[in-house]
């Protein structure tokens, strides 16, 4: 079965240097967490190292996304120049492995115009298919007015948006997520709760400020099966109450603008739990690799939870096929893996 993985990150030298250089106060920590293990050099890797490890894992197709924190946090002009710079990058490996890499275009939020020149500057980059996005630029939410052109802009591209979890403010922070040993404050801001809620609550905030009304064709991408959306569905509703404003009910946008992935998160309770409030078709696969390593039996575990070959398929690579309109190979070609001259280039 063809198995696409759509949140699989990377990053550049000069990202990690410039969110390295970052001043005390305003630098993102959550940089560190890229720092264990082998991870720094897969990160680095998008060449024949990273197909090598998607063939040992039978990923067919990886989106490259940046890996967090992004540029989202660097100021203006840095951030423009290394967003620029991580695109052409992206564009350049996906041109060098053209069956099995694909890029979500990496944009400099701190400046809106400028994000949104570059997202149409790469609207016909090879290889882009999305936008790795995350819910604040510094202090500023994603549904601020100011990037209300940017969604347009990628609503009118069909580009769908896959917002990130960030770590929270520090203000939330001092208030919410410190008082520990500092290694149990960074993780409780981050994987062990504050990513999730920040992530979730970026897309709610879409909801109700009535995105999705004025951009119905806006396609956004929640990870980690929904960033806790979804498990409180029921009780989100009852804002519909209050946001009368809106054309439908909060819950409905969940059936027409909000896709969820799987962030390496393969457990069949989740998806169990999952399609109680959205359907199988808004269920995309992905490894959030280098974090989370795939590998053959996990996926097809995971996979034969479905009991239908063809919602199986849909979560291996057809919907992930659909929302970013990528081809799919003639009917029994045999070409999802490295072809051999793919697998002897050079690594960029």
């Amino acid at each position: 079965m063809r198995i696409i993985a759509i949140e699989e990150h990377w990053t550049t030298e000069g990202i990690d240097r410039a969110l390295r250089a970052q001043p005390t106060e305003v630098r993102d920590e959550s940089v560190a967490l890229n720092d264990r293990g082998d991870i720094p050099a897969r990160l680095l890797d998008i060449g024949e190292q990273r197909v090598e490890t998607m063939d040992a894992a039978g990923v067919d197709v990886q989106i490259l996304s940046i890996a967090p924190p992004g540029t989202q946090g660097l100021p203006a002009r840095e951030a423009i120049a290394l967003s620029r710079e991580a695109n052409d990058r992206a564009s350049e490996a996906a041109g060098r492995y053209p069956t099995r890499l694909r890029a979500m275009t990496t944009l400099p939020t701190s400046d809106p115009d400028a994000a949104v020149a570059e997202l149409r500057r790469t609207a016909d980059a090879p290889g882009h298919v999305g936008v790795m996005s995350y819910g604040r630029s510094g202090e500023r939410p994603l549904d601020d007015p100011v990037y209300d052109e940017l969604l347009a802009a990628a609503a009118g591209l069909r580009r769908p948006v896959f917002i990130h979890p960030q770590i929270p403010p520090n203000t939330v922070r001092e208030a919410s997520y410190r008082g520990f040993d500092p290694t149990t404050d960074l993780a409780l801001a981050t994987f062990g709760w504050g990513w999730h809620i920040e992530a979730g609550l970026a897309a709610l905030r879409l909801i109700v400020r009535g995105t999705f009304d004025r951009h119905p064709d806006l396609q956004i991408v929640l990870g980690h099966w929904g960033e806790m959306l979804l498990f409180a569905l029921d009780r989100i509703d009852s804002l519909s109450n209050i946001a009368t404003h809106l054309e439908r009910r909060v819950a409905e946008y969940f059936q027409s603008n909000i896709y969820v992935a799987t962030s390496g998160m393969l457990t069949p309770r989740l998806l169990r739990h999952a399609l109680d409030f959205t359907s199988v078709d808004r269920i995309l696969l992905s490894g959030d690799y280098p974090f989370h390593r795939l590998d053959t039996a996990s996926i097809d575990d995971f996979l034969r939870t479905l009991p239908g070959l063809r919602d199986q398929h849909k979560i291996a690579h057809a919907n992930a096929e659909a929302l970013y309109g990528l081809e799919q190979p003639p009917s029994g070609s045999d070409d999802q893996r490295a072809q051999p001259q793919e697998r002897s280039r050079a690594q960029p």
